[in-house]
């Protein structure tokens, strides 16, 4: 495919079959199809075939009782959901012919460039440097014949061939306006080459229209590949084998080296030191620091240690792991991410939707304008050769290449961008729903606070190493949320805990246990005799959830654990001010602990006391205001609110996240993600918007000039290639978005 007539008009063929949903995108080459029986997927190849493109379905790289596979063309192509059954199947348009119907490699492309210029600069400076013009005399014209030959019939074979094909099935394309443009140009000069008739010949107009085109195609080629890099990288990321743990005759644990895809759920597998960790697991033993940075975006190593979930595609940093196999195949997070990428890249925007209707008319059209050009100076007293210029301008300044990559390119680019950043965004419509919003919501646990708690005040008269150490010492019994962070905090202090005793949990009220000959309990007021006033104060403040430490019917101390904000939160909720946004927080908190959180974080509108299940109710509240909501929360309980919302962002550690209720899915749980997500979405749209506004604006002011002669082909032929290359590196910006 060459431009947006290509992809609209195979899109429209698959289309017409009766039950067929089918996308078709010109910058990724691809073509998703939805169909059900008695269509096979044969049936869709043979539409495409009698279009006029060769089509080959991709082997599944997403089978769901299958390992990963590897897709026919290295990964240009689009993936489908595994059985044919299913009615989804990818179908990648064009062959592995030299033709640029195809995805025609960058190099086979500098090759046609290089020659067609080098002689096309040549026949330029025979016809239009005097002294050597006079100086060959009668070889001239035909030095510059000659010349043009390897041009016209090798360097400008993809678009000849391309136009061929579309006339056998009566339609055109941009191929077909460049090839009857060039052909016009060239088979007026080689008639007057042979008969004399005319001095006025076109040789240079075809080195340079074609030398133009070719250059511009090198270009985009490079600059697409370049805007699909982040997807590749991504699909690159996956290790190739792993050293999985067998028992040998012994009973003795044995390393075994395996290709990946071998690999099955339950799988013991070591990672060494600099390793890529093979797919999703559970460390079992050992303990490191991880490189997550190419699939959450979090640029610090993240520790684990036994218990700790790791994401397949991570690198292992300092110690050797043991992990068990959670997720292989099409299931582990790093599948699931490419996924989602690909999606998106291969959807539509409704802005494209009206570029591709003006697409499927416009080459048509531009055909009648070139006739009516060329008919019109003669009608007026002009020559043949002078009405042929501007219908042959006509023709190559029409070209709607621009069209056609003005938003596959931005999207490849933005959503490629978006991946590298931990964002991924479902589908080009959520741009749209992005420019919109006006209200974010917020879930305080684990969007603005860690979802971890941890100890913060200590009130007592005893000094607080000896009253944490009383507490943890109990604590380190229990399995409880609160003892975690209470025993946790103890050993960041370094202080060493004594053994407990006759270790008793007290449900619903806390525990006791013997230390050091002495009965010590932690937990609720209930549990001591005497509570002094300051300790009192500790548990009314309500700033958290506080125990109290005592023994022999006294309280001697209280500690107060709560879940802490996170040092980013702040700053991220100042920018989605910026953007725009009233940010408001919603939580199952008391309204005291609500408040405090809103404060630190500069948050004024808060609604507290909402259980999960009044979240989607909440939501729909602000939309009944006139709000445009965008409802960020942690994808597990936040599913139904998440689904309601205008747009949804699930925040998560990318192993556990609600990819199917959310819009977006952001890999870092960090609220600055919400801003990055927001703010790339829009910027996004921007791109796509500039760069559809140039080329309608382009066409519309250029197709005039060229009919009243105003450009002569050279220069329509460069600036059309231009007009290429501009959208494509005005997309290429996306890359830098957020460094």
């Amino acid at each position: 495919m060459t431009c947006a007539s290509c992809s609209a008009r195979i899109e429209r063929k698959l289309n017409k079959l009766e039950g067929v949903e089918a996308a078709v995108n010109l910058a990724t080459e691809k073509a998703r199809v939805q169909y059900a029986a008695p269509l096979t997927l044969q049936d869709i190849v043979q539409t495409v075939e009698s279009a006029g493109y060769g089509a080959a379905p991709l082997v599944a790289d997403r089978p769901r009782a299958k390992g990963p596979a590897g897709s026919t063309d290295g990964g240009t192509g689009a993936s489908h959901d595994g059985e044919h059954d299913d009615g989804h199947d990818g179908v990648h348009n064009g062959d592995e012919h030299d033709h640029l119907a195809d995805v025609a490699p960058a190099q086979i492309l500098k090759r046609r460039a290089v020659v067609a210029s080098v002689l096309g600069a040549i026949v330029m400076i025979i016809a239009m440097v005097m002294p050597i013009k006079e100086a060959l005399g009668g070889a001239g014209p035909w030095l510059e014949l000659i010349l043009t030959i390897p041009v016209f019939t090798w360097a400008a074979w993809p678009f000849h061939r391309a136009a061929a094909i579309n006339a056998r099935h009566l339609s055109s394309t941009m191929d077909t306006l460049v090839s009857i443009g060039i052909t016009a140009a060239f088979g007026w000069s080689l008639l007057a080459v042979m008969t004399g008739f005319s001095d006025h010949l076109y040789f240079e107009v075809v080195g340079a229209v074609t030398a133009f085109l070719l250059i511009g195609r090198y270009i985009e080629a490079r600059a697409k590949d370049q805007g699909r890099s982040a997807l590749h990288s991504l699909l690159q990321l996956g290790a190739k084998d792993v050293a999985v743990l067998r028992t040998d005759a012994a009973g003795a644990w044995r390393e075994h080296r395996i290709p990946v895809e071998e690999l099955t759920i339950g799988a013991n597998f070591v990672v060494r030191p600099g390793e890529k960790i093979a797919t999703d697991g559970t460390v079992l033993e050992g303990d490191s620091a991880v490189d997550a940075s190419m699939v959450t975006g979090e640029s610090m190593p993240v520790e684990v240690a036994e218990g700790h979930e790791v994401v397949g595609g991570t690198i292992n940093g300092h110690g050797r792991l043991i992990v068990r196999a959670t997720r292989v195949g099409a299931e582990t997070t790093l599948a699931r991410i490419t996924r989602l990428v690909e999606d998106a890249q291969m959807g539509k925007a409704p802005v494209q939707r009206l570029a591709d209707r003006v697409s499927a008319v416009f080459v048509p059209a531009v055909l009648v304008i070139a006739l009516v050009t060329f008919l019109l100076w003669l009608i007026t007293g002009h020559s043949i050769t002078e009405a042929l210029e501007p219908a042959v301008a006509v023709l190559i300044i029409a070209c709607p290449c621009a069209l056609g990559l003005a938003t596959p390119t931005a999207l490849l680019t933005g959503t490629g961008r978006g991946a590298q950043l931990g964002i991924l965004i479902k589908g080009p419509q959520i741009l749209e729903s992005t420019r919109s919003v006006d209200t974010v919501v917020l879930d305080k646990t684990g969007t603005v606070t860690t979802g971890e708690p941890v100890l913060g005040e200590i009130v007592t008269k005893l000094p607080e190493d000896a009253a944490l150490k009383a507490a943890a010492a109990v604590e380190q019994g229990s399995e409880h949320p609160i003892a975690r962070a209470i025993v946790g905090a103890a050993e960041d202090r370094g202080i060493e805990l004594p053994r407990v005793r006759n270790f008793t949990n007290l449900p619903g009220q806390g525990a006791e246990g013997s230390v050091n000959g002495m009965t010590v309990r932690v937990g609720k007021p209930d549990l001591f005799e005497q509570v002094p006033a300051e300790l009192q104060a500790a548990l009314d403040a309500g700033t958290g959830t506080t125990v109290l430490v005592g023994w022999e019917g006294t309280a001697h101390a209280a500690l107060t654990v709560a879940d802490a904000v996170r040092p980013s939160s702040a700053a991220a909720v100042a920018r989605l001010r910026e953007l725009g946004l009233t940010p408001y927080l919603l939580t199952g908190d008391n309204e005291h602990t609500a408040a405090v959180v809103a404060q630190e974080v500069g948050i004024e509108h808060v609604q507290a006391n909402v259980l999960p299940q009044d979240k989607h109710a909440q939501i729909t509240a602000l939309q009944k205001q006139g709000k445009v909501v965008a409802m960020v929360g942690d994808g597990v309980n936040d599913a139904a609110a998440l689904a309601q919302a205008d747009l949804g962002l699930a925040m998560g550690s990318g192993t556990d996240v609600a990819m199917e209720s959310a819009d977006i899915v952001l890999m870092r749980s960090d609220v600055d993600t919400v801003a990055d997500a927001i703010g790339l979405s829009r910027q996004t749209l921007r791109v796509i918007k500039q760069n559809l506004v140039w080329a309608f604006g382009y066409n519309t002011a250029a197709i005039p000039l060229a009919a009243f002669g105003l450009l002569n082909p050279m220069i329509a032929g460069g600036a059309m290639a231009m007009s290429s290359v501009l959208v494509v590196l005005n997309s290429l910006r996306l890359r830098g978005y957020g460094k």
